[in-house]
């Protein structure tokens, strides 16, 4: 990969797996843009940042103009996304749909904005990060479940309809790791994660920079959802 002409774009690279991701891909000498909406990385590639709002027409045109007419590959990984913790019957409607318009319908955003360039260069890759809360239930969490189960569907879909121009778009279902949105999870229910994992540990985060880079060099593996959660039970 590093041989070829490659940007990747990382929406929702402001903090957590996204900035992991961003750091990691720069550190290899990868040409990366990362988009943050509310607060920018701390990181020293402040040229390759873009402001970015995923439900914002305005902003999501502006980060397509920003990409170079001579960058050949380009691979997008969608990492933003929020969370909302409340029990269904007692959820705020705007909050719960809030949800919903970030991680799903904004992660839609994003990849109908890009594949038309993809098309016409007959080369993407679409990497889409769900999560084993979709799968395994768990209470409180109803409008985040629906959100990253919705990247199935959807996913399915568009990797059908793209195949045939070299795009491949996948999921990969996160389970719990040591960054990202396990830092809001209070100390109790962290030992109880782990007691449902056979290695009593959260994952190195780099098992999800080994993973998208296998997706990216992979051209067969279109479609799918790969569960990446360590035998979580």
């Amino acid at each position: 990969m590093a041989r070829e002409k490659v940007l990747i774009v990382i929406v929702g690279a402001s903090g957590g797996i996204g900035e992991y991701l961003f750091n990691r891909f720069t550190q290899e000498g990868q040409k990366v843009i990362g988009t943050y909406n509310r607060n920018k990385p701390s990181t020293r590639n402040l040229n390759r940042l873009v402001k970015l709002d995923v439900n914002n027409d305005n902003e999501l045109n502006a980060l397509l103009d920003s990409i170079p007419d001579d960058e050949g590959k380009i691979v997008l990984i969608n990492c933003a996304g929020i969370n909302y913790t409340c029990l269904g019957h007692k959820s705020n409607m705007d909050e719960w749909k809030n949800v919903i318009n970030t991680n799903l319908i904004g992660t839609f955003n994003g990849i109908r904005l890009f594949l038309p360039l993809m098309r016409q260069r007959g080369f993407g890759r679409i990497i889409n990060l769900s999560s084993v809360v979709a799968e395994i239930g768990i209470p409180g969490t109803s409008s985040y479940a629906a959100s990253k189960a919705g990247l199935w569907g959807m996913t399915r879909s568009l990797a059908i309809e793209n195949a045939s121009k070299g795009i491949t778009i996948n999921n990969i279902n996160l389970g719990y790791f040591d960054i990202g949105m396990i830092q809001e999870v209070s100390e109790k229910y962290k030992e109880i994660i782990k007691e449902k994992l056979p290695t009593r540990k959260f994952g190195d985060p780099k098992n999800i920079y080994n993973t998208v880079k296998m997706i990216i060099e992979s051209d067969y593996m279109n479609g799918t959802s790969i569960d990446l959660n360590g035998g979580i039970f």
